[in-house]
């Protein structure tokens, strides 16, 4: 990890702790995944933060693989009952998802305010002035 920059190391180490990404210390989050209105350390506000479904999203494609190949596994193997999977897929799924879910926010959170990253803006389409044509797009 010594080999990654500078700033690569503080979002992994800021964000996986939920830690304010400027100063590192203040907290990120004020409840479970409810972004704290600034940092009480350092008074950034957090209104930059924006991950939207981003966290969930990814959580989800990720641990798709792991609980999907579970149930598939205890069917092929056992053919249970439907209620097996609901006490067994079912809870490994919640599992598997919701305790990575609040550093996975902080990451995107941290790598937003690292890559200074903002909303994105439709360009206004160039004049006739600007592309250098005259009246009616004629030279």
């Amino acid at each position: 990890m010594d080999q990654l920059p500078a700033t690569t190391r503080s979002i992994i180490r800021t964000g996986l702790r939920c830690r304010c990404p400027r100063c590192g210390e203040g907290r990120l989050f004020q409840g479970f995944l409810k972004i704290a209105p600034k940092c009480e350390v350092c008074g950034l506000d957090y209104s930059f933060a924006d991950p939207a479904d981003g966290p969930a999203f990814f959580v989800m494609m990720i641990m798709a693989f792991p609980v999907t190949g579970l149930g598939m596994w205890i069917e092929l193997t056992y053919s249970p009952p439907f209620w097996v999977h609901l006490v067994t897929t079912f809870p490994f799924l919640l599992l598997a998802c919701i305790p990575i879910l609040r550093p996975f926010k902080g990451l995107l959170i941290a790598s937003q305010y690292i890559n200074k990253a903002e909303e994105g803006r439709l360009a206004p389409p160039p004049s006739q002035a600007e592309m250098g044509h005259g009246v009616l797009g004629h030279r």
